[in-house]
């Protein structure tokens, strides 16, 4: 069934959802709760380094990045675990992706870390 609100009330229900969808990663997701503390810990740093905007803007959206795909890989495994707890080659493989892009996202988030703190650090 669609969503019938328009304009204001859609936002609000919007923000609505999107604070469920988050309290529920927070809940039921262990990978999320670690994933959080390590990326306010990074945001955290990230604002108390000194690099330009571009710079600050690339380390905070790669941790950013992380938990959007963690999110997405958990809504993945939701959906593949309410059709069924049987094994199905086709499930296994939806959950193989969904990590697979959270470790990718990881990777990303690493390099572009590595990257600045290198240029920043050793590079100038």
């Amino acid at each position: 069934m669609a969503n019938q609100a328009t304009g204001l009330k859609r936002i609000v229900k919007a923000v609505g959802y999107s604070y469920k969808g988050l309290s529920a990663a927070w809940h039921n997701e262990a990978a999320f709760r670690q994933e959080l503390v390590a990326a306010v810990l990074a945001i955290i740093l990230a604002s108390w380094l000194d690099v330009g905007a571009i710079a600050r803007i690339l380390l905070i959206g790669s941790v950013l990045l992380v938990m959007i795909v963690e999110i997405l890989n958990s809504a993945i495994e939701a959906v593949v675990d309410r059709i069924g707890t049987d094994y199905h080659e086709l499930s296994g493989r939806a959950k193989d992706m969904g990590s697979a892009a959270v470790s990718l996202a990881i990777i990303l988030a690493l390099f572009v870390w590595g990257s600045v703190l290198w240029l920043h650090f050793v590079g100038n």
